[in-house]
């Protein structure tokens, strides 16, 4: 085998091996990204509900005020 494809052996190798040291659990920052991301979005979500509420008694005192102008 000449040295060159030996080289190209021996190159693939490191490659795979570091791709798949890579490949390791998540560390600590990572959980933590994870965990934020997840209460932004639950954040966003209660958010998106109190915002329908708001609107609905908004519309609701809205219409109450209405009927009592027109008396």
């Amino acid at each position: 085998m000449s040295w060159i494809k030996k080289l190209v052996y021996v190159l693939c190798l490191v490659a795979f091996l570091s791709v798949s040291a890579g490949c390791e659990d998540q560390g600590t920052g990572e959980k933590l990204g994870k965990k934020f991301d997840e209460a932004v979005d639950q954040a966003k979500d209660k958010m998106d509900g109190m915002s329908d509420k708001a609107k609905e008694t908004y519309e609701d005192m809205k219409d109450k005020a209405k009927e009592v102008m027109d008396k």
